[in-house]
């Protein structure tokens, strides 16, 4: 088991510290992240990892689903990050094209192609 968990449906006004305060009830916690957008603005989930596994077990039981900021929060252990979300890169999306068939843009700039 992973020590970071993955906390969602988070008010978008906490801090990090906040988020800290919340999981140290239950163990020592060396980090906690509330996940920021490129505006400023809190995407509402962070991350928290705690200082054994045990504690973080301990802490996804008790925690998952409870109250925090007048929201029901969610807490799973953390997965690995992967590139699946981007599709404008050739290591993570061996199948992508620039243009082709399957894309969107080369379709209508085609279509305007063969109507003027």
């Amino acid at each position: 088991m992973n020590k970071r968990m993955y906390v969602g449906n988070l008010d978008y006004n906490t801090t990090d510290k906040e988020l800290e305060e919340f999981f140290a009830k239950e163990g020592t916690v060396t980090y906690s992240k509330v996940i920021i957008r490129m505006d400023g603005k809190s995407r509402g989930f962070g991350f928290v990892e705690m200082e054994t596994e045990e504690q973080a077990k301990a802490a996804m039981e008790k925690l998952n689903q409870s109250d925090f900021k007048g929201r029901t929060i969610v807490v799973n252990e953390a997965r690995a990050q992967n590139n699946k979300g981007n599709f404008n890169s050739r290591e993570s999306n061996p199948g992508y094209k620039r243009e082709g068939s399957g894309d969107l843009n080369y379709k209508l700039r085609k279509l305007r192609r063969n109507m003027g």
